[in-house]
């Protein structure tokens, strides 16, 4: 299916604007900062859609609903468009666990990357002043807390990336079977 180079501009273009809107859903449930460039990047990238969602869907406690809303739609756009191109049609029940399966599975690999990300960060620039090092480590920051309440720090070596990675390959290969 991925030989069709149409089928590879869709899923490269759809799947970096879903980056884009899970990104901004990550800021925002992290808290990071606002007015990192990075983060008004993203804000300027995904406001024009957002704007007129956020006047239909309030947001539920922290969780930005409309955004959560995007990242289902830009999926759903994107499948409906492979299956048009590929020339097969799902059923509805099917559409919607294909579309919630891969807005999932982007999240899980944002997560993962950028774990990765602040891993190789903390051994090339620790503390580094950089604006995606900041961003880097305000994603992470509240899975390591979570992490920590059960593994704890050994001296100054953290085996809590260990954990996060494999929790996130794990979740990964449940919802991979589902992602077209």
């Amino acid at each position: 299916m991925m030989s069709d180079p149409f089928i590879l501009v869709v899923k490269t273009l759809g799947n970096l604007y879903l980056f884009i809107v899970l990104l901004r859903l990550v800021l925002q449930l992290s808290k990071a900062d606002f007015y990192n460039p990075i983060s008004q990047g993203v804000v300027k990238a995904t406001s024009p859609l957002l704007k007129p969602l956020r006047k239909v869907i309030p947001s539920i406690g922290r969780i930005d609903t409309s955004s959560v809303v995007l990242a289902l739609a830009v999926q759903a756009v994107i499948l409906v468009i492979i299956m048009a191109i590929v020339g097969y049609q799902l059923t509805p029940t099917h559409y919607v666990i294909y579309t919630v399966a891969g807005v999932a599975y982007h999240l899980l690999d944002l997560y993962f990357w950028a774990m990765l990300i602040s891993v190789i960060l903390s051994w090339v620039a620790p503390g580094s002043g950089h604006p995606g090092a900041l961003l880097v480590g305000q994603v992470c920051e509240p899975l390591y807390r979570v992490c920590h309440r059960f593994i704890p720090s050994l001296g100054g070596f953290d085996l809590s990336p260990i954990f996060i990675f494999l929790a996130i390959s794990v979740l990964k290969q449940f919802v991979a079977p589902f992602v077209i």
